[in-house]
């Protein structure tokens, strides 16, 4: 794992805010968050050996930060301790468990690619690299290289996306062995085709994006599940699980570290790996903080639950039925 660390600071709120507007919330509650650090514990929790590599700060929220990971059984030689703040993000979460999130990157934005070599080492025993984009591009993409030249498998969660999409970004894309996203990030990286393809179906956003590079990509659709394109060139779509929601925070995180850890695991197909995805992203609504991960057991709970799931109507999160 290559990416963020940050602290979370979250608050309940009865309605999430209009712009300019002041909504009273409830506590504030800390917790470890960050994408990076958020899959890495939600890989290892679902039974995947996993190490980080990233930057935080010497203050306090730095030191919790490492203290949960540690805990949580990632393995953190990786991580580099830098004078200066470490990420924070400020969540707004409301009783349908929908969130707004503001992140300032802090420490994130100093790991660089020469301070990668805590990641040569460890690419041999490697099954996959995961990155996102809470660190800088050309750090990630560096990364992938160097991946993708020891015969790894790069899976790219591009989130959070930039507001320019530029070249650097879609080198980095093109390096992807399968391309993770939501349909607000899938429709920003395709640009003016997603103005040619609007009102169609997500499938054809799932297609379109193979056009960057990646041989797989898997566009998220919140309670309505995901859609996949594969390297067979089909697209497809796989509903949901119908679960009540509590706090959808973090489920996404969880989508991608199972997708990652069932590639790491030997499940080559695609529909496979994204249906584990989309149970364990489900689990994760179920209960509150962005480190909800469910384990290994659980996630094979659901799937063997004699119920097939099936799909569920509408957009966001809603109170039932969410993936990430």
């Amino acid at each position: 794992m290559v990416g963020g660390l940050n602290m979370d600071l979250r608050i309940r709120v009865p309605r999430l805010p209009s712009p300019g507007e002041t909504v009273p919330g409830g506590r504030l509650d800390r917790g470890t968050g960050g994408k990076g650090a958020n899959q890495a514990a939600a890989a290892r929790r679902l039974g995947a050996r996993t190490a980080m590599v990233g930057v935080m700060g010497d203050d306090e929220f730095g030191a919790q930060v490492s203290a949960t990971l540690a805990e949580a059984g990632v393995d953190l030689a990786g991580v580099a301790t830098v004078g200066g703040p470490t990420g924070t993000a400020l969540i707004l979460v409301d009783p349908a468990g929908e969130n707004m999130i503001i992140t300032s990157p802090g420490a994130n934005g100093l790991l660089r690619p020469e301070d990668l070599g805590a990641l040569s080492g460890r690419l041999d025993s490697a099954g996959v690299l995961l990155l996102q984009l809470e660190v800088p591009i050309e750090t990630s993409t560096a990364a992938a290289r160097l991946a993708r030249a020891a015969g790894v498998s790069v899976v790219l969660n591009a989130a959070p996306l930039p507001t320019t999409v530029d070249d650097s970004l879609r080198e980095l894309i093109g390096l992807a062995d399968l391309l993770v996203v939501n349909e607000t990030e899938a429709a920003g990286l395709i640009g003016d085709v997603a103005e040619r393809l609007e009102g169609s179906d997500p499938l054809e956003y799932a297609s379109a994006l193979r056009h960057l590079g990646p041989a797989e990509v898997v566009v998220t659709l919140g309670a309505r599940g995901a859609v996949l394109a594969g390297s067979d060139g089909r697209s497809r779509h796989l509903p949901t699980f119908p679960i009540e929601v509590v706090d959808a925070v973090g489920a996404g995180d969880t989508f991608c570290a199972e997708l990652a850890v069932a590639r790491a695991t030997g499940v080559r197909e695609l529909d496979a790996a994204v249906r584990r995805a989309c149970a364990a992203g489900a689990l994760a609504t179920t209960r509150p903080g962005a480190q909800s991960a469910p384990s290994r057991f659980e996630v094979d709970a659901l799937l063997a639950a004699p119920e097939r799931p099936a799909p569920v109507s509408g957009g966001g999160a809603g109170r039932t039925g969410h993936a990430p």
